[in-house]
């Protein structure tokens, strides 16, 4: 009997999901893509620029994780990012934003190259077949883009943050440029011996950011440390932007407020 106050809470906060107004832009499509390489089928958000149907130009791509969090409030559990507000609200808006939906259950396997004793997971370079071997090739198929290297981004917060720097580090030829937020690098240390034994080329580009109270010690010390390793193999200092925000709390809006900022780094190349 005492459940049923639980029940009844959960039926009007789905109700209320169900009833609630999308807040995504105009700009926003979606589209469903088979990925073969994780048994499943992925949603995918596509932010198209204001001026994109009336011009003839390719657009710079920024593939971005955890999509559901990205542009509505209505598929958000704990609020959105508001990047089609950001970009609709500026004249250069000159970048594809692709968002690929979390699997939800399955987003730890998805975001972490490595297995964790506790947490399991790892099959990130699965999640980053799917990207590279399906879901862009879809996208530079079907949209203008600038498919290179130098104009592909790969950009996520938290484990997002952790798969986002494995791609790049990994896969050089295809992610010029990340955007790293709140990083897990706390899911496995050998994402450092990964970059002691990694070449990487002196074009790559990476934007840290992470908050003095994320609720883990080690999130701005193991970001530090992963900065010099990158300084230490010969990344330039003005390819790295390395933020450490004093009050930084590990959510959507405080990575909400650091997005416009990031973005515009990473398009300028």
């Amino acid at each position: 009997m005492q459940l049923r106050p639980i029940f009844f809470i959960c039926f009007c906060f789905l109700l209320c999901r169900m009833s609630a107004q999308s807040t995504a832009s105009q700009q926003v499509v979606t589209f469903n893509i088979e990925a073969p390489q994780l048994q499943t089928q992925k949603k995918i958000w596509v932010y198209l620029p204001k001026s994109y149907e009336k011009s003839q130009k390719a657009y710079s791509v920024i593939y971005m994780h955890d999509a559901q969090n990205l542009f509505d409030a209505t598929t958000s559990y704990v609020g959105e990012w508001k990047v089609d507000e950001y970009l609709d609200s500026i004249s250069e808006d000159e970048t594809i934003i692709v968002g690929i939906e979390h699997g939800n259950e399955k987003r730890i396997d998805e975001l972490t190259p490595y297995p964790h004793e506790k947490y399991g997971g790892g099959k990130g370079d699965l999640y980053i077949d799917f990207i590279i071997n399906s879901l862009k090739r879809h996208i530079d198929s079907t949209y203008k883009t600038l498919p290179d290297a130098k104009h592909t981004s790969i950009f996520g917060s938290s484990l997002g943050g952790l798969i986002s720097f494995y791609a790049i580090i990994t896969h050089p030829e295809t992610f010029g440029n990340a955007g790293i937020f709140s990083p897990s690098f706390w899911f496995s240390k050998d994402i450092y011996k990964l970059v002691e034994s990694s070449e990487v080329p002196e074009t790559s580009r990476f934007y840290f950011v992470v908050g003095s109270e994320e609720g883990d010690d080690d999130m701005v010390p193991d970001q530090e440390k992963m900065v010099v390793l990158l300084q230490g193999k010969g990344v330039q200092p003005e390819r790295i932007v390395n933020k450490i925000i004093e009050g930084g709390k590990h959510s959507e809006t405080f990575w909400s407020e650091y997005f416009p900022e990031a973005y515009q780094w990473l398009i300028k190349n």
